[in-house]
C-alpha cells in the first residue's frame, strides 16, 4: 500500500487548520491510501515548532509521496518537508489531485 504523508500551512491558522488535514486524511484513506497526518502527531498542538518538526520529518520519511494540502508553499514547514521529500527523491503532488488508488 501506498503511503502518503500530508504537508500543509498550520502555524498561525485557526485550531492550527487540522480540520482540513483531519478531511483529506480521511479522503484519502477512502481512496485505499495508508496516510501518515501530522495532524495526528502525539505532541500537544502548541509544542514548539521545532519539536513538531522533528516529528513531522519522521512521519515523512516513511512515506512514498507527500501529498500537499492548499497553502503549502507560503508555510516554512511545508516548504522545509517537501524540499527534503525532494532531496529523498519522495514525490509530491496537490492532495487534491489524487484522486485513486493507484500501486506504485
Amino acid at each position: 500500500m501506498t503511503r502518503l504523508y500530508l504537508a500543509g500551512p498550520m502555524t498561525g491558522l485557526p485550531e492550527f487548520n487540522y480540520p482540513a488535514f483531519h478531511a483529506e486524511a480521511a479522503r484519502l484513506r477512502t481512496l485505499g491510501y495508508e496516510v501518515e497526518n501530522p495532524a495526528e502527531n502525539p505532541l500537544p498542538a502548541d509544542a514548539p515548532w521545532h519539536l513538531c518538526m522533528r516529528a513531522a520529518i519522521r512521519q515523512m520519511t516513511t512515506c512514498d509521496h507527500v501529498a500537499t494540502l492548499p497553502g503549502w508553499d507560503k508555510s516554512q514547514g511545508a516548504q522545509l518537508e517537501v524540499y527534503i521529500a525532494d532531496r529523498l527523491s519522495i514525490r509530491d503532488s496537490p492532495a487534491h489531485t489524487i484522486t485513486e488508488y493507484q500501486v506504485q
